[in-house]
């Protein structure tokens, strides 16, 4: 059984017969951190199209609103233009307030894990540091 691994449950994996040493904590700790880091870059591009998309809304009502009014003489491809524009930006703000809400979840549980790790590593606080080396 030797090299066999198992799924933890949490998307990371274990040997059974080989308990984990502080560099495998720490390694897998760095792995979490930098998987903390990439869905945060994800949610960040979350939140860019949700503001574009909210913006592609108020300018699709705002020309729709300027063909129902009749100003600057615009016509039905302007009508069709601006429903597309309010329907489209309303697809994207779901589906991206969808995936951020899912992106956060996953941060959240990667945090949990980290702690945990961090917690079940036994470290110890330094008291009573010298402030110069004699």
């Amino acid at each position: 059984m030797t090299g066999q691994t198992w799924n933890r449950g949490d998307g990371f994996s274990g040997t059974p017969l080989s308990p984990m040493t502080d560099d495998d904590d720490a390694d897998e700790i760095s792995d979490i951190e930098d998987r903390i880091e990439a869905l945060a870059e994800i949610a960040e591009r979350c939140r860019k199209f949700i503001l574009a998309s909210k913006i592609a809304i108020a300018g699709g009502f705002a020309l729709l609103l300027v063909v129902i009014f009749g100003l600057f003489g615009a016509g039905q491809v302007a009508a069709l233009g601006s429903i597309a524009l309010v329907l489209g930006g309303i697809v994207s703000l779901g589906s991206n307030l969808g995936t951020l809400e899912q992106t956060e979840e996953a941060i959240s549980d990667a945090e949990a894990i980290r702690a945990e790790l961090i917690g079940g590593m036994g470290l110890r606080l330094v008291h009573d540091t010298p402030t110069k080396l004699m």
